[in-house]
């Protein structure tokens, strides 16, 4: 019996440690202010399009050189990360996004002499036709175009240009077969 006791005590104590945690009484103002910087405040500054459906918790950044046409969806846990200075994205009418998309219109430098972070960002804009498909978790890199009714298959990464009515997929993302 007094094991018992002592088993319960142990629990109740560490669930009372748990809850009265700095860290985790602290932790809901930390995650109210990423999503006002990266989603609240960034949608504010997009080009939206009429019809847009946008899930509650995707990442923008730089959202004032990012345009979404008409109809566009894009699902859960996608990022679109436009470049600092110049670079865009542009997503045409009825393009769809499957959950966990990445797309960043910037890279860093690769200068050997110098930290990664300290070099300049490399703009490029990606540009998504009309009636596109991305799968989920693509990973679209910078200066990439899409063309209209192209479909990118689920897990891939987008490293050139996808044709109009192309199917790419893969790691990098490579020509499967034209759309019939």
């Amino acid at each position: 019996m007094a094991v018992v006791r002592r088993t319960i005590l142990t629990r109740l104590t560490r669930v009372l440690r748990s809850i009265f945690d700095p860290g985790v009484l602290l932790h809901p103002f930390r995650i109210m202010h990423y999503y006002g910087y990266t989603h609240v405040t960034q949608r504010r500054l997009l080009t939206l399009g009429h019809d847009v459906r946008l899930a509650p918790n995707i990442s923008f950044a730089n959202g004032e050189r990012i345009a979404l046409g008409d109809q566009v969806q894009i699902g859960a846990r996608c990022s679109l990360w436009a470049g600092r200075t110049s670079s865009w994205i542009r997503i045409g009418d009825r393009t769809t996004f499957g959950p966990e998309v990445f797309a960043t219109a910037a890279d860093y430098g690769t200068q050997a002499d110098k930290r990664i972070t300290d070099q300049d960002m490399i703009e490029r804009d990606i540009i998504i036709g009309k009636d596109c498909w991305i799968g989920a978790r693509s990973i679209l890199t910078a200066g990439i175009t899409i063309g209209d009714g192209a479909i990118v298959g689920a897990g891939s990464v987008v490293t050139r240009d996808v044709p109009a009515g192309a199917i790419f997929a893969g790691v990098p993302a490579k020509l499967i077969r034209m759309r019939s």
